[in-house]
């Protein structure tokens, strides 16, 4: 890689780490680092644009939606002005952001899956992976608990929401969050790599729910439903 390209990742990951404020909901600048790495290793294997795919996984959650408001312009906007500053280029500036604007996820029924481009893919794949596991258990259990989410409950369905406003407005517990998305995410890898990696974790989630259900004779997801 050029050094061009590595001064403008390291300038953007020390800019990223900057902005970013203490968390603790699970999207801390650790959760971008991971991220980020995991969007290297899979455009590589893609052959995907390594500096658009680098600085949409160092951006992709400077002001994520869930914490800001609700505002989902507000990120692709930040990545915007500093790549325009920092590269000189508005058609890679744009790229960045139009990324971080299309791989939220929007409901697992939303229908509103979009056309990817193999550098959103790439990023999108890399983010959902941290969803997932023993990582995603963790970061799902700190994002309930810090927004008051009841850990787990008998009574409260899981939802599988119908579009994206829906989805934002979500008012579960964690454990329902699971089949509401965590569980999904597996068969909505973009790429071959991706896969591998998530059907790994997919499995470790369902041994933990398994687990989860057996020591507290609770039963998750739609099963009390079907039964």
């Amino acid at each position: 890689m050029s050094n061009s390209h590595e001064g403008t990742i390291t300038a953007a990951r020390q800019f990223v780490q900057q902005q970013m404020p203490e968390d603790h909901t699970g999207h801390d600048y650790l959760h971008v680092e991971r991220v980020w790495k995991m969007s290297k290793m899979i455009a590589r294997e893609c052959g995907a644009n390594s500096t658009v795919v680098e600085l949409a996984a160092l951006f992709h959650d400077i002001s994520d939606y869930k914490l800001n408001g609700g505002d989902e312009a507000i990120g692709p906007e930040i990545a915007r002005q500093w790549i325009r500053t920092h590269t000189m280029s508005s058609d890679m500036a744009d790229t960045v952001a139009q990324i971080i604007l299309d791989i939220p996820y929007r409901g697992a029924n939303s229908g509103n899956d979009l056309k990817l481009s193999i550098e959103a893919q790439c990023v999108q794949d890399a983010d959902r992976l941290d969803a997932m596991g023993a990582i995603g258990i963790a970061r799902a259990f700190a994002f309930g608990g810090a927004l008051n989410q009841p850990m787990m409950s008998a009574d409260i369905q899981p939802v599988l929401h119908r579009s994206f406003e829906e989805y934002k407005l979500r008012n579960g517990t964690t454990i329902n969050h699971f089949y509401e998305k965590l569980l999904l995410l597996k068969d909505r890898m973009n790429t071959p790599f991706a896969r591998k990696i998530a059907e790994q974790r997919h499995a470790f989630m369902l041994d933990f729910l398994e687990s989860l259900s057996n020591e507290t004779s609770l039963v998750f997801g739609f099963q009390k439903a079907a039964g």
